[in-house]
């Protein structure tokens, strides 16, 4: 007896994705998706509804429930993600139980960040600290940001870009002490980040734009090197507070593929003291 439970808990470890396949099928409504709710014996979509949703064979989607099917390929496990109506954490959850790996990235700008994240943001008041999407976009930044950084609220959002803003404002280029190895990592941290995110297309105009625009910018990009930006120091020429120093920090946004948080902490208590005496104070476009 022992070892007959032994074998059915391996089995049940075995059949993961399809425990949880079935799980989530008898928590949908069949009513939403146009099915008749009568005579059901179980809550939820029979298989052979997820099947056909899925535009996959009822037999095949039985089996691979019941532990049967054999290995699904990544396109099948998309199409009974989109089927189930899973959640982007849900269909990263079958595929690790499918396949062993996450799905392919699938870069999805354009989303407000929440009001939590923006109050997080707000609660460093020393420490500079922006959003930046997969294409360099600064979307969210605190009023720190705003006086040493930039005053990217006076700017349009076509502007608020940390490429171009490199590599065509020219009070940017004069605030970095070394302008040639900022800008060089800023490409090659810009490539990675964009290619994790799945956004090699979004990102594709402005590459366009900036090579036209910009014979540096051209060059440094056909060098294809990538670095990821990680953690570091950035060193500033501030129009107000003259020279400074800011140890930054970068973080994942959970369930956020295509943003990126960046804290930038004064180096020093006397830069954190030059900050907090500025606070109130937002100087014009000087760093980016």
């Amino acid at each position: 007896m022992p070892h007959e439970n032994l074998n059915e808990s391996a089995s049940a470890n075995d059949n993961r994705l399809g425990n949880y396949l079935k799980n989530r099928r008898t928590k949908l409504d069949p009513a939403t998706f146009g099915f008749s709710g009568s005579r059901r014996r179980t809550a939820g979509l029979r298989r052979e509804e997820v099947a056909q949703r899925a535009n996959i064979s009822a037999a095949w989607y039985t089996w691979l429930e019941q532990g049967r099917g054999g290995n699904p390929s990544a396109d099948v496990l998309d199409r009974i993600a989109k089927a189930l109506m899973l959640t982007e954490v849900e269909r990263e959850h079958v595929f690790l139980l499918g396949l062993g790996h996450p799905p392919e990235v699938r870069y999805r700008g354009g989303d407000a960040i929440t009001p939590r994240l923006q109050r997080l943001l707000e609660a460093l008041p020393y420490s500079p600290a922006i959003v930046r999407t997969a294409t360099w976009d600064v979307v969210a930044w605190n009023r720190a940001a705003a006086a040493v950084l930039t005053d990217y609220g006076s700017l349009p959002p076509e502007q608020r870009n940390i490429l171009r803003m490199i590599f065509c404002d020219p009070r940017v280029r004069a605030a970095q002490f070394d302008w040639a190895s900022v800008a060089r990592f800023v490409v090659s941290a810009f490539r990675i980040d964009a290619a994790r995110a799945g956004a090699d297309a979004e990102v594709a105009p402005l590459v366009d734009e900036l090579c036209r625009s910009s014979p540096e910018f051209a060059a440094m990009w056909r060098d294809n090197e990538v670095q990821t930006y990680g953690e570091g120091v950035k060193h500033l020429r501030h129009p107000v507070l003259g020279p400074i120093s800011l140890e930054y920090s970068s973080f994942a946004v959970d369930g956020r593929p295509d943003l990126q948080m960046i804290v930038y902490n004064p180096a020093t208590p006397a830069d954190q003291e030059r900050i907090r005496a500025l606070i109130g104070v937002t100087p014009a476009n000087p760093s980016a």
